[in-house]
């Protein structure tokens, strides 16, 4: 039989099945039955020693009810089922592609089932040809019949389950690209914003919006505690390709730390190479609460 689960991947699904609701570990053993269409079960010592060492790496608790440990996802845990959302849809098809390995494997044991027991009754015909059909015979016919009608069940069922989990696995890769896609056109519009702002208040902070972004910016690099005057820097558009070259990883949650971190880099290196003084930093400290604002309210739940 092949392996139903690759290294490490009981342990996601463990954390998907506690995410979807507290569970007792019997529970948890009686869900996963049900998932393999009743041809795969793990054992009471497969399930239980992961639930306890998920429980030591913070990602699961438990509570006492009736004498039964119930097992609850921990907020760690959630976090690390956003973080390998991709993988858990390759899991999903995994585990339905292994439904349909197990009924291959079933199918072949009924057929060889099926063609020794052919060979049995034919050589029991061939040493009785003159006796009449008796029922031991009409019991075997019903067997073999009966056997041919579960395999074909099960395979129907299984390559159901197979091309559901396709789908599914195709529908979240695309909402996961759009989901990341809408997130890098969020932060490019924001960062537009930011750039007017910062133009409009001139000084370093118009430097700074400038060294970002793409915009021209002053040269010269001011020293840290003489403030310059303010300069009526027209606002240019913002630069549609920063930060095109952050590769996508297919997780908009991490693509969105990247873009935020790439972000602080660039605005960090301006002010180091150009200095800033104490009101230009309290200007920066507005717009960037303004800004914090905004892409905040952008990542809002999804109507």
């Amino acid at each position: 039989m092949p392996p139903v689960f690759a290294h490490g991947r009981l342990r996601l699904y463990l954390l998907k099945l506690l995410d979807e609701a507290p569970r007792h570990g019997y529970e948890v053993i009686r869900l996963l039955e049900e998932r393999f269409q009743g041809l795969y079960a793990p054992s009471a010592g497969t399930v239980y020693p992961r639930l306890a060492k998920l429980e030591t790496e913070g990602l699961v608790t438990h509570a006492t009810e009736g004498g039964r440990k119930v097992y609850s996802i921990t907020d760690a845990g959630r976090a690390e089922l956003a973080d390998r959302g991709g993988e858990l849809a390759d899991l999903e098809l995994e585990i339905r592609d292994s439904v349909s390995e197990l009924a291959a494997e079933i199918r072949a044991d009924v057929s060889g089932a099926a063609g020794d027991l052919r060979r049995e009754l034919r050589a029991a015909a061939s040493a009785s040809a003159t006796q009449v059909e008796d029922e031991s015979w009409k019991a075997a016919k019903e067997e073999l019949r009966k056997a041919k009608a579960e395999w074909k069940e099960q395979a129907r069922r299984a390559k159901d389950e197979s091309r559901r989990a396709r789908e599914e696995a195709q529908q979240a890769r695309r909402q996961a690209k759009e989901a990341q896609e809408r997130a890098r056109e969020e932060v490019q519009r924001i960062a537009g914003q930011l750039q007017e702002q910062f133009a409009k208040s001139g000084g370093v902070l118009g430097s700074l919006a400038g060294a970002w972004l793409g915009g021209s910016g002053s040269t010269a690099a001011p020293t840290a505690t003489a403030p310059r005057a303010p300069s009526a820097a027209p606002a240019s558009a913002p630069d549609t390709d920063w930060a095109r070259d952050v590769p996508a990883t297919g997780d908009p949650a991490r693509d969105l730390d990247r873009l935020l971190d790439r972000f602080r880099d660039d605005i960090r290196d301006a002010a180091r190479d150009r200095g800033i003084s104490d009101d230009q930093l309290a200007q920066a400290r507005t717009h960037l609460a303004e800004a914090a604002a905004r892409i905040a309210s952008a990542l809002g739940p999804q109507g």
